[in-house]
């Protein structure tokens, strides 16, 4: 991944300001030390958080050794993982990064600058198409899908949907109920991010005109199937309804917690005044 190119400000961290960096690991013994060692040269201030996934060689104690507090999560998955990070680890801002030294440690400044000055609450590190090493197998095929799909269903403009670099404020973080055990928890966090401002509602268009238009039905089996066609599609509206009404209440209480959380940089500013 190539660096963002710097801002004409960059982010200096207010007075007692708490960053935080989270690291999910498994296997990562390799390049764990270089991942740690770069975001402490480039965030000194933040405090770097590496969690061992049940990792069956020496993630841990190279982390530990370069200077990361280390925790383990013992339920399998990243998604599990993630969970964990969100609800043990307190701070203002957040940054979320893999352990596999993909990602370059130096844009973190420019992607808190970018979440901070529009006062945003995530901020996602997409990875360079032509970078092979960038993905995964599978990724790039995966990712455009999802881009597309995005695009469609909800206008969003994500160009990277699985990418594993991204920045958060406090609010998204705390209001965020991570459902995923897996890797699907990128896909999890770009929804959540698009659902809290976005309702998308599907409406079903009734074919049986023909009775309406003419008073006749010119054939008894035309007539059956759209009798029967009619019938599900009201069960559907009655069902879509009854789940619409549950995601609009799940939604609801998503938002109100969302809300309860402070702005980036609103929270210090109470404190200084």
């Amino acid at each position: 991944m190539k660096p963002i190119p710097a801002r004409a400000v960059e982010w200096q961290p207010r007075t007692g300001q708490r960053v935080a960096v989270l690291v999910p690991c498994f296997n990562e013994e390799a390049t764990i030390g270089k991942v740690v060692a770069d975001f402490r040269a480039v965030l000194p201030e933040a405090t770097i958080y590496v969690y061992d996934n049940n990792s069956a060689d020496r993630t841990g104690e190279v982390a530990r050794s370069a200077g990361a507090l280390v925790r383990r999560e013992r339920h399998q998955g990243k998604g599990n993982v993630v969970r964990r990070m969100f609800a043990d680890v307190d701070a203002e801002l957040y940054v979320l990064v893999d352990g596999d030294a993909t990602y370059d440690a130096a844009s973190a400044r420019a992607m808190i600058a970018r979440l901070t000055e529009e006062r945003l609450d995530m901020v996602v590190g997409a990875r360079v198409d032509q970078d092979e090493a960038a993905y995964r197998l599978g990724h790039r095929t995966g990712n455009r899908l999802l881009a597309g799909f995005f695009a469609l269903a909800f206008h969003a403009t994500f160009s990277d949907i699985l990418s594993g670099y991204r920045v958060f404020s406090r609010r998204f973080v705390k209001s965020f109920p991570v459902l995923s055990r897996g890797f699907e928890i990128e896909t999890e966090l770009c929804v959540h991010a698009l659902a809290l401002a976005i309702v998308a509602v599907g409406l079903a268009v009734p074919i049986f005109v023909t009775y309406f238009e003419q008073g006749i039905v010119p054939r008894i089996p035309t007539a059956i199937l759209s009798t029967g066609l009619m019938l599900l599609a009201s069960l559907s509206i009655v069902a879509g309804l009854v789940l619409d009404t549950v995601t609009r209440g799940r939604r609801e209480a998503k938002l109100i917690a969302y809300l309860e959380q402070a702005a980036p940089g609103e929270e210090w500013e109470r404190r200084q005044g």
